[in-house]
């Protein structure tokens, strides 16, 4: 067995291999510029849909902060009849009015308490960074309270830990035993 040489090899194929080339190169032409234009058309595709979903995430996101500015809206509009009723009152008994005040708030506790953010005015309890703002500072023996606690509450927080609308404002004691 001999191995042709690289000039026998070219007479031996030499035209049939340059046609075939030639036909297989002008058909893989067509064939990848059928496959340019598949590709193409699937990435505008793509593109549309993506937009499409974008838009439809926009409605979806303000039909939702819509619908929950009205269920937010709803909750208080018994705190506003109670109002009403209170000053419709009001040349009354100056004691209605102040229990209506109070039914008012009393009100205005549960509908906050409904949404999640429930009134935080415990005293005694340990200081917490989290639900708690220190404003001052007293002595145990002062407040007669342990080092640490929450010795007085001048404006409640609301909310949980992980979710508030604002940490309560404390007095807390001091010392070193936390």
């Amino acid at each position: 067995m001999s191995v042709p040489s690289p000039e026998d090899q070219d007479t031996e194929h030499g035209d049939g291999v340059e046609a075939e080339t030639g036909n297989e190169t002008g058909s893989a032409t067509a064939t990848s510029a059928a496959a340019g234009t598949d590709v193409e058309d699937r990435w505008r595709r793509a593109v549309a849909d993506l937009d499409n979903v974008r838009k439809r995430a926009a409605r979806d996101l303000a039909r939702e902060r819509a619908a929950e500015r009205a269920r937010v809206a709803g909750a208080f509009l018994p705190v506003l009849d109670t109002i009403d009723m209170a000053l419709a009152h009001a040349d009354a008994d100056p004691g209605a009015i102040v229990a209506g005040v109070r039914a008012v708030r009393e009100q205005a506790l549960t509908v906050l308490s409904e949404l999640g953010y429930p009134r935080q005015d415990d005293v005694g309890v340990p200081f917490d960074p989290f639900r708690h703002e220190v404003v001052a500072v007293v002595s145990p023996e002062e407040a007669g309270l342990p080092a640490g606690a929450v010795a007085a509450v001048q404006r409640p927080g609301y909310g949980e830990p992980e979710r508030q609308l604002r940490p309560a404002t404390v007095t807390v004691t001091g010392g070193s035993g936390r």
